[in-house]
């Protein structure tokens, strides 16, 4: 499963490796994704690696080689752009109806919430689709609807009592109320947990550390991925 931008990249240095043998520099996937930085595409670079579908080349420059294209008959985040928990199917961090029976194990009842990747609570990274296991979660912790976690990377929002290392549960949700914290996808490329405040025309992204700066982006910049509504932490 891809984002839409490794999708875009991956197509990119396929074909140009058709027409003319070599794989594109840096500077021409920066311009072709239309990014703002080449950070962007050695993250990109760095995912579709992960997953399998490139490999660079040891001691050659600009060395990438396509191992594999991904099923198009699949997710390739053409539907819905970005991070897409929307992709999970069936049961799976849905909180089932209350059941009357008493001689039901308590493990039994709780919710299997997916664990998706990771998010910043710091300087943004890019948002990871894989869904690499389940944590179960009792019902009580859950609101209705469908939810995901992502493990917290990061300390901007420490004094909201979110650690490094937490897992975050979230709601999916594409609105959010001031003062919600959320899962903002910044330029369909970066996602953030942060809070969300409006000002003006503008959309706030709030740290929860002085450390960190107050992050004001226009509306067609930012989309909400989902709504905090509980931490899932290990001592």
């Amino acid at each position: 499963m891809l984002t839409r931008k490794q999708f875009e990249l991956l197509k990119f240095i396929n074909e140009r490796l058709k027409e003319a043998g070599v794989p594109p520099s840096f500077d021409e996937m920066k311009d072709a994704l239309d990014l703002r930085s080449k950070s962007g595409i050695h993250r990109l670079i760095t995912a579709l690696e992960e997953r399998g579908f490139i490999r660079r080349l040891p001691n050659r420059a600009r060395a990438i080689e396509v191992i594999k294209l991904p099923d198009l008959g699949g997710n390739t985040g053409g539907g819905r752009r970005g991070f897409t928990p929307s992709v999970i199917e069936g049961t799976l961090g849905k909180v089932r109806p209350p059941s009357h029976s008493h001689a039901e194990d308590e493990s039994d009842r709780n919710v299997a919430v997916p664990v998706m990747g990771r998010i910043a609570a710091g300087t943004p990274i890019e948002a990871l689709q894989t869904r690499s296991h389940t944590i179960s979660v009792p019902p009580d912790m859950l609101g209705s609807g469908e939810h995901y976690a992502l493990e917290v990377r990061g300390d901007s929002m420490v004094e909201a009592g979110i650690l490094d290392g937490d897992m975050a549960l979230i709601q999916r949700n594409e609105s959010a109320e001031t003062g919600d914290i959320v899962v903002a996808l910044i330029d369909e490329e970066e996602a953030t947990l942060k809070r969300f405040r409006r000002r003006g025309a503008s959309i706030a992204l709030e740290p929860a550390n002085a450390a960190y700066e107050v992050r004001i982006l226009p509306p067609n910049r930012v989309r909400i991925q989902g709504k905090l509504i509980g931490l899932y932490r290990k001592y």
